[in-house]
This record gives structure tokens, sequence and C-alpha cells, in this order.
């Protein structure tokens, strides 16, 4: 079964008016727009993955306020650098790309394996830095859509490397910006506290359109599992990553 078997009979939500600095966020009830009626199927597409942990999490049950009462320095701390001083605090978010391309060809572009994908070659999806510590530029996926007629279909993941799954502790959230129109928002938040993997976004050709649509599944496995989910049938190994 394809992606897109379940929205055929519904049209792809266009692109809201408005400048660079809008915004669509898909959701449940609205979870596809089409790059072909922005005009936005050429140069590159960059998918941006980036998170935080939540608020709740970093100060405790309490809040800020009793922390504040014995240590009112940390007011003026940055809530990221409050953040990376708790022990808990240790996810390891990384993003991934699962690609089909019209020839056929199959695989994978993420950090596990050094495979980091080809811009200019086949698949002409690449992947640029490592984030370990949810820095505000996170990690980014980027599609050559010069090539769009070569890639058959794309599906963009997210999980936690070698940590405790903590999906339900972080403020991840993926961004495609299309090299026209406005960004489009996929945030992962729903609760699903033991899961380390979800399928977050697909890209995909329907009926002459290049449609994005948000998928948000969470799997209690790894890549491997997200194949199955979706058919793509490629063999897995154990992957580890260079150290920092």
């Amino acid at each position: 079964m394809g992606f897109f078997d379940g929205i055929r009979g519904s049209r792809a939500l266009d692109f809201d008016a408005g400048g660079p600095a809008s915004a669509i966020e898909l959701t449940r009830r609205r979870p596809t727009v089409s790059l072909t009626k922005q005009g936005a199927v050429h140069g590159n597409l960059r998918v941006n993955l980036s998170w935080r942990m939540r608020s709740s999490d970093i100060s405790g049950r309490g809040g800020l306020g009793a922390g504040l009462l014995r240590h009112p320095f940390k007011l003026f701390k940055p809530d990221m650098v409050q953040a990376h001083t708790q022990g808990m605090v240790n996810v390891d978010l990384d993003i991934g790309c699962l690609y089909e391309l019209a020839d056929g060809t199959r695989g994978v572009v993420q950090p596990l394996g050094n495979l980091l994908g080809d811009l200019n070659d086949p698949p002409y999806v690449k992947l640029s830095g490592d984030d370990r510590f949810g820095a505000p530029s996170g990690e980014t996926v980027y599609v050559n859509l010069d090539h769009a007629d070569d890639i058959k279909r794309l599906l963009v993941f997210v999980y936690i490397y070698d940590q405790t799954p903590a999906f339900d502790r972080t403020n991840a959230l993926v961004t495609l910006y299309p090299g026209t129109g406005p960004r489009i928002e996929i945030p992962l938040d729903e609760r699903q506290p033991e899961a380390r993997s979800c399928a977050v976004v697909s890209i995909e050709h329907v009926k002459g359109e290049l449609v994005v649509r948000r998928e948000v599944k969470f799997v209690y496995g790894f890549q491997s599992e997200l194949d199955r989910l979706y058919g793509w049938g490629l063999q897995w190994g154990r992957g580890y990553k260079t150290k920092a």
C-alpha cells in the first residue's frame, strides 16, 4: 500500500498565502500539503530536526518557582544551559531518510554507518550535521528537487540513538523549508515514552504533484521496524556513529 492511499479522494492542502516568515503546521486533520502548487519543486528542500527538553522535566515537578527561591541566579541562565546541566537530560535524537528512486534503487541516509548520501548524484538526498545536544541549529537533510522526477518516495524519520527512550520529554520539531513558500512544521508532541523511532513525514508524487504528508507514527524498535511498516525491504544490521 502506498503512502497516500488514504488521501486519494481528498485534495492536498494548498500553501497559505504569506511571506517567508509564515508557516504551515501539518496535523492529523490537515496532514498534507502540495509542493507543486506552490512551485516549490526545484532547488534544495531543507528538512531540519531540532529539539529541547520540556521545561517541566528540566525544572522538576514544581516548575522553576521553587528552584529560583533556592538558586535565584538560575533566572539569568538560558534554558538550554539549564537543560544541559541536568544529569537526567541524556537524549540524542537523529534524523534520517529512507529513499526509493524511480529506477527502483532503495536505501537510507543517516548518521549511523556514515551513510550521508549525495546531493548532486543519486540518491539526491544528503545529511548535514549530527547534533547530539539539541542545539538550535539541529540536524538537516537536504533534498535536491531539481531531480524530483528521479525520486519515487522519501520517508523522513527520527530515532533515539543508544539512550533511554524519551520522546515524551522532548519538544522535537521537524521543519521543511522549500525554495519558495512558507515552511512546513511537524511537531512530535504525542506522548510516546517507550518509543525509539518515529516516521515523521513522507514525500511522494501523487497524481502529478509532489505531496508532503504528515506521518508521525512511533515504533518501539529502530529503522528495521520502520522499514517493515512502510515496505522498504532493506537488510539492517547494528550501526555505530563516530565519536564526537
